[in-house]
């Protein structure tokens, strides 16, 4: 059934009957599917019923549904058009993992970070309203994403706005873990006790029959209303301006049609409350939801690695500082397990705080720990980072506060694409005053780095990939603070940050013998190991800069800003130009950009007149 249907216009034909069986057809085809391309396999398979109803009940394009993160959005790709290219899903040149504007009309909004669909979806339905048009428009948001702070000013907002916009919330007790927060408490308590609906409907039909009278008898009759209302279910939301129903089984076909089509005809702002099940008929997911929210591919296997990441290193580097310094803490925000923090949880659970999806709260929080004698330490990715950037500048920064920042997944990060491609920070954290900017290598450059900075009276920030951490038995005590000279050379000298480093290696490895290449292991971006850099611009006359981020305002930036008085030394960098870095894995993406050791090879022979222009590019 599923190979027929081109158009969500075609679920209005099916019955019930013929929905779930589509359903099932569905869950089956993301599961084989994502078994060879890997991605976000639980929230996929909980929202199958959701979007089936979603889509019976709209007519969209015309009809808006944003999908709040978009890592939930499978169903409707293979809904709209594009079940035939499901298999490209998340490949080089494929169907992205994330709704994407210009893949289809049925995407309205690009998206990969959280807790943004509310506004989104308000800003189209102020644009409806102004042009006189009459569409529907919904938001179709998680209880985890509405842990996040944009979410809550965007509720408030709307609640003000009274505008129709239906906002629905897709509440499977999760984000990528478990959620955390008052907010989450709060839905608990609406999704576990049954007698709430009941309630609401009762304590509604008695408000309505108190009868409308005038002077001190009104009053009261006033005040009476005013705390029956409080004893209903979702009064959170209504006092927000929200007309709220719910719980509905996100799993109920039926159910879910007409609370959709009643909710929508209610007007104004409502919000509808659906319980689904993340991993929903995959009893692996079903089981562990938390470790099934993203995936690799599975159906082929996969080679054992047998070093530790990056992200691990660096949770375990920060359990050896703590074990021996009680003031060491550690901030999150809903990311323990990726940033590498399980283990400081288990150890230090009373030092380990996870804020929920509310990075700018982390940086700020982490800021009042910091001025009152803490140290701690915040664990973010590199894409979610850009979410606080004011706080690090405003409440970190501008206080020289002694706050680690260990910035997860720096560079490009594989499948998931220009939404989580981590390749900015370096140009937006380099103009603040003040912060220190590494960049390790291996292992041991990172737990050295780790413990350098918790010596340090003022902000630090160790930006790191994702991937494994090589570690090297002879790297012995590392100064941080200084540059690593690995190969002298007479004709030109690459500098290379982070891993990047070995790529660097293995082209003046292969170019011995053509041209002599110096290779140098730039640990600290920010401030710069000037003397090191000086030393080998003046003795080669040439500079080459190998980064995994854009060119524009990044460490290759900075190296020209260094050697702009040098009249005899050219500068060329190699990094990520003025584009949004395409979906890929990594080793296809450096491929692509010549930050693999064949294109630096090429670009270094392109310099030196070894091989035409043409072929170097």
């Amino acid at each position: 059934m599923l190979e027929s249907i081109q158009s969500p216009d075609q679920l209005k034909e099916l019955s019930v009957r013929q929905l779930k069986e589509l359903a099932e057809e569905i869950r089956e085809q993301i599961i084989d599917t994502l078994a060879h391309t890997g991605g976000h396999l639980g929230a996929n398979l909980g929202v199958v019923e959701l979007t089936l109803a979603l889509h019976s009940v709209w007519n969209s394009p015309e009809d808006k549904i944003v999908w709040d993160v978009g890592h939930q959005c499978y169903v409707h790709k293979m809904l709209t058009g594009r079940s035939e290219r499901f298999s490209t899903l998340r490949q080089y040149g494929g169907l992205s993992g994330f709704p994407k504007r210009s893949e289809s009309p049925h995407d309205t909004f690009d998206v990969g970070h959280s807790s943004t669909s509310i506004s989104a979806a308000a800003g189209m339905a102020i644009a409806r309203d102004l042009l006189g048009q009459s569409h529907r428009v919904a938001a179709v948001i998680g209880d985890g994403a509405l842990t996040g702070g944009m979410a809550l000013e965007a509720l408030n907002h709307v609640g003000h706005l009274k505008t129709d916009l239906v906002v629905i919330l897709n509440d499977n007790e999760m984000s990528i873990g478990r959620n955390v927060g008052a907010m989450s408490e709060y839905l608990t308590r609406l999704r576990l006790d049954p007698t709430l609906t009941k309630a609401r409907d009762e304590l509604e039909a008695l408000v309505r029959r108190i009868p409308a009278i005038g002077g001190s008898m009104s009053r009261m009759a006033s005040s009476v209303k005013d705390a029956l209302k409080s004893m209903l279910p979702g009064q959170l939301f209504a006092e927000l301006g929200f007309s709220y129903f719910g719980p509905f089984d996100g799993h109920n076909i039926a159910q879910l049609r007409t609370a959709i089509s009643d909710g929508a005809a209610r007007g104004g702002p409502v919000l509808l409350h659906v319980i689904t099940q993340k991993g929903r008929g995959y009893a692996p997911a079903e089981d562990n939801p938390a470790k099934f929210h993203g995936v690799s591919a599975w159906a082929n296997g996969s080679e054992t690695d047998h070093e530790k990441s990056f992200s691990e290193v660096f949770g375990e580097a920060l359990c050896e500082v703590a074990a021996e310094n009680p003031t060491v803490t550690a901030v999150t925000a809903a990311m323990r397990d990726g940033t590498g923090l399980t283990e400081f949880a288990r150890r230090f659970p009373k030092r380990i705080f996870d804020v929920g999806i509310a990075e700018q709260h982390s940086l700020t929080l982490a800021a009042g720990m910091a001025s009152q004698g803490l140290r701690p330490a915040v664990a973010l990715y590199s894409t979610f980072l850009q979410r606080g950037y004011d706080q690090v500048v405003h409440d970190i920064g501008l206080g020289r506060l002694p706050v680690l920042i260990g910035v997860d997944r720096a560079g490009v990060v594989g499948d998931d694409g220009p939404t989580h491609h981590g390749v900015f920070d370096i140009g937006f954290l380099r103009p603040i005053p003040g912060l220190t900017i590494m960049a390790p290598r291996s292992a041991g450059e990172l737990r050295a780095m780790v413990r350098w900075a918790f010596a340090q009276d003022g902000p630090t920030v160790i930006r790191y990939p994702r991937g494994s951490a090589r570690d090297y038995a002879a790297e012995g005590n590392i100064d941080v603070t200084c540059s690593q000279v690995l190969r002298s050379g007479k004709d030109c000298t690459i500098l290379a940050v982070g891993p990047l480093v070995d790529a660097a290696l293995a082209a003046a490895e292969e170019l011995e013998g053509h041209v002599s290449v110096g290779v140098i292991n730039v640990r600290s971006i920010k401030p710069l190991d000037k003397e090191a850099i000086l030393r080998a611009a003046r003795t080669t006359g040439t500079i080459i800069t190998v980064e995994d981020h854009v060119l524009a305002g990044g460490f290759g930036s900075s190296v020209c800003e260094l050697l702009l008085p040098e009249p005899n030394v050219r500068v060329h960098m190699v990094g990520y130009p003025d584009e949004f870095v395409p979906q890929g894995s990594i080793s296809e993406l450096h491929q692509l950009y010549g930050l693999d050791a064949a294109g630096l090879t090429c670009k270094i022979r392109q310099l030196f007149g070894q091989v035409p222009l043409a072929e170097a590019e």
